[in-house]
This record gives C-alpha cells, sequence and structure tokens, in this order.
C-alpha cells in the first residue's frame, strides 16, 4: 500500500473529482439550505410544521427519482454525468432565488435534493469505490472530506454575507460557483474509462464469491438490519441543522453564535472520516459496522440537557464523529458486501432511503415542535433511536462477515 503523499500523488485527479462533488453537493444538503429558514419561512408566511412539510415532500420526491437515476452512475462516465449534475443543481439554486410561490420554491428544493445530496454524493462514493479497492476506505474518506468543508465554512460565511447582501442574491452566488466547479470537472477528468470498463477490469465480489443485484440486497436480512442505521443519521442530522433557528431559540442562543460551532463538528468529522477509511482498510467494515453511531446516541442526549455554548461544542464533536464515519461507512460497506458490479444500482437505493430519511426528519420535527415539543426535547428520544440502530447494525455486520 502506498504511502499517504504518494497515494495522494498517484491519484489526485480522481481523488479531487470526488472531493469536488461532494463540496459542491453543500448547496443542496440540510445544513446549507437551512441557513436560510428564517428568511424563507418569512417570505413565504411558513410554519415550521408548514416550511418541513414543504421540505419533506420536495426531499422524499427527490428519493424516489433517485432510485430509478441513480443507476446512470453504472452507465455513464463520470466525466459526462457530473458536470450535467453540477449544471442541475446551478438551476435549483437559480430556481429558489427566482421563486415567487410556493409550486416554484417546492419544485426548487426537489432539484436542490435531488442535484445535491441525491446524485452529486451518489457519483462521488460510486466513483470512488470502483476506481479504488485495495484503499477503497481511503479513497472515500479522502472525497467525502468535500461535504465536511462545506458544513465548516459555507453556513458561517453565508450567514456573515447575509448582512451585506439579500438572501435571493446569494442564491445566485451558488449558482455561479456551480457552473465554474462544473468546467472544473470537465477539465480536472480529460480521460476516464467508463464505469462498466472499469468494473470489469476490477470487479469487487461481495459474500458468497459473487456480485449482488439490488433485488437481491433488497431481500437479503442484512440490509434490514441496517435499515435504522441508514435512515437515522439522514433523518435526524437533517432535522437537527434544519431547525437549526428553533434549536438556538430554544437553547437562548443566538444563531450566528450556533453556526460558529459547525467548524468542530466538521473537523472532528473529516478526523473520524480519516480514521474509519484507514480502519476500513485494514480490518474491514463488518467490525465497524454499527458501532460508529454510539457517539451519535450520547450526543443526542447531550443535546437535550447542553444550557452553554461550550457544551453545546462537545456535543457536535460527538455527532461529528459519527458523521464522519458513516460517511465512509456507508460507501465501503455495500461494496465490501455486495460487490462493485451492480453498485451503482444498489446506491441508488441505499441512497434513496437516506434521502427518504432526510425528508421524514424535518417533517416530523416540525410537526412535534408546532406542538410544542422542542429540538432539545425530542433529542431523547433520537438518542435511543441510535442505541437500537446501532445494536441492530452491529448484529448484521458480524453475522455477514462469516460469509466473506
Amino acid at each position: 500500500m502506498p504511502s499517504p503523499i504518494g497515494f495522494l500523488r498517484q491519484n489526485a485527479p480522481w481523488l479531487f473529482a470526488g472531493f469536488l462533488l461532494t463540496f459542491s453537493s453543500s448547496f443542496g444538503q440540510t445544513f446549507f439550505i437551512a441557513v436560510f429558514a428564517g428568511d424563507i419561512r418569512q417570505e413565504f408566511g411558513l410554519t415550521n410544521a408548514g416550511w418541513g412539510g414543504i421540505y419533506a415532500l420536495a426531499t422524499m420526491a427527490s428519493a424516489a427519482c433517485m432510485v430509478f437515476a441513480g443507476g446512470l452512475t453504472d452507465r455513464f462516465r463520470v466525466r459526462l454525468i457530473s458536470p450535467v449534475i453540477m449544471i442541475g443543481l446551478a438551476v435549483a439554486t437559480a430556481l429558489v432565488s427566482l421563486s415567487t410561490s410556493i409550486a416554484a420554491l417546492t419544485f426548487a428544493i426537489f432539484l436542490l435534493r435531488l442535484m445535491g445530496q441525491g446524485m452529486m454524493m451518489q457519483t462521488s462514493m460510486v466513483a470512488m469505490s470502483r476506481w479504488f479497492v485495495a484503499t477503497r476506505g481511503r479513497a472515500i474518506s479522502i472525497a467525502a472530506l468535500g461535504v465536511s468543508l462545506g458544513e465548516a465554512m459555507l453556513p458561517l460565511a453565508f450567514v456573515g454575507l447575509m448582512g451585506w447582501f439579500e438572501w435571493r442574491t446569494l442564491w445566485m452566488v451558488a449558482a455561479l460557483f456551480l457552473v465554474v466547479a462544473a468546467g472544473v470537472m470537465v477539465l480536472v477528468l480529460k480521460s476516464e474509462r467508463t464505469p462498466q470498463a472499469m468494473a470489469r477490469d476490477n470487479t469487487s465480489v461481495g459474500m458468497g464469491g459473487r456480485s449482488w443485484t439490488r433485488v437481491e440486497v433488497l431481500r437479503h436480512w442484512l440490509f434490514w438490519l441496517t435499515l435504522p442505521a441508514l435512515l437515522g443519521p439522514a433523518a435526524w442530522n437533517t432535522a437537527f441543522f434544519f431547525h437549526q433557528v428553533h434549536f438556538a431559540e430554544a437553547k437562548g442562543w443566538a444563531h450566528f453564535d450556533l453556526v460558529s460551532l459547525f467548524p468542530v463538528f466538521s473537523a472532528t468529522a473529516v478526523t473520524s472520516m480519516l480514521l474509519t477509511g484507514w480502519l476500513v482498510d485494514r480490518i474491514g467494515s463488518p467490525r465497524i459496522a454499527g458501532l460508529y453511531l454510539i457517539p451519535m446516541a450520547f450526543g443526542y442526549l447531550l443535546i437535550g440537557m447542553a444550557e452553554t455554548l461550550w457544551i453545546g461544542a462537545g456535543t457536535l464533536m460527538l455527532l461529528g464523529a459519527s458523521v464522519g464515519a458513516s460517511s465512509t461507512m456507508s460507501a465501503a460497506l455495500w461494496a465490501e458486501f455486495f460487490g462493485t458490479a451492480n453498485l451503482g444500482r444498489i446506491r441508488a437505493m441505499t441512497g434513496a432511503v437516506m434521502v427518504l430519511g432526510s425528508a421524514l426528519g424535518p417533517g416530523i420535527c416540525g410537526w412535534l415542535i408546532d406542538r410544542g415539543v422542542d429540538m432539545p426535547q425530542q433529542a431523547f428520544g433520537m438518542s435511543a433511536y441510535f442505541v437500537i440502530a446501532a445494536t441492530l447494525g452491529a448484529i448484521g455486520g458480524r453475522r455477514a462477515a462469516r460469509y466473506l
């Protein structure tokens, strides 16, 4: 296995392509969209439940489309498909800026979620899983650094810019960035083989020494045991960031002060992500399955009790530890257990589950908030959820490891 520096040098274009995709996906991720929640609710006269309902509807629609659209990563080159996705996300950000009705806003959110959290993350993770085998965990973790950098930089930067620019103008700035990023992607990936050709040359098999189809994965007990672990982080972390304005108000904190803690979350996530990538390459994903959610369980327990920003920073470190590990595990685990021949279709299905979770979380939490159950109170239930999900995931990973 090459040294870290040698690995980066040898694979710089491919790793940067994965990184750029995940960073650009930030504009369709909840942590970015939620920065504008207060302005959007005020502009369109929405309650927390109303805004959460629109977000849930648009995200669920994007999850349904992901099941079919995600399979395109099995058929087309990353060099061809990634600029198209980036332009699609640029169109979505421009539509948010131009929206004057609830219907237009809902469609814009649908495109943001489909192109950003859905297709852009899907393309990056499938590419890393296919292009790298022995160093798959390391490659996935490096590519996933893009979204961590986005979490650390973009909310803080755009909250600061909101004091100088109108919120619609800032969405146009995002659109311009994505157009430029699409051009950079074409330059970085000047030559690239198709996913099918790469799969034929370097196919990795899964359990039983074979490559699994999407239907077979759906019927297998491992998928159902890991389902809570797939849904949970997407649902409840999305809800936390989506309702961050409400959470800050419930704690009596300034929104900017809460956002200023996000780099702590991102730094921990990056550290955890790289460590998990190293562990996956050394000992495999089955031994870590499920266990990576334990810090998140403790984090949500502390979220319910936190009274100061210092404790808030500690809770975000715990959440970041699990989120970073999850970013690597959610890509590596499926390749290791089910092979890479049909990975695009399998990831499209699991990605749709995660997108569905990100739709349900904000909607459920918004409904509870409007009924007097604030986010700190809800956090205790979230903590219990992650204890159960971690247990089921650990059982599934260890049972499935017998068939590798």
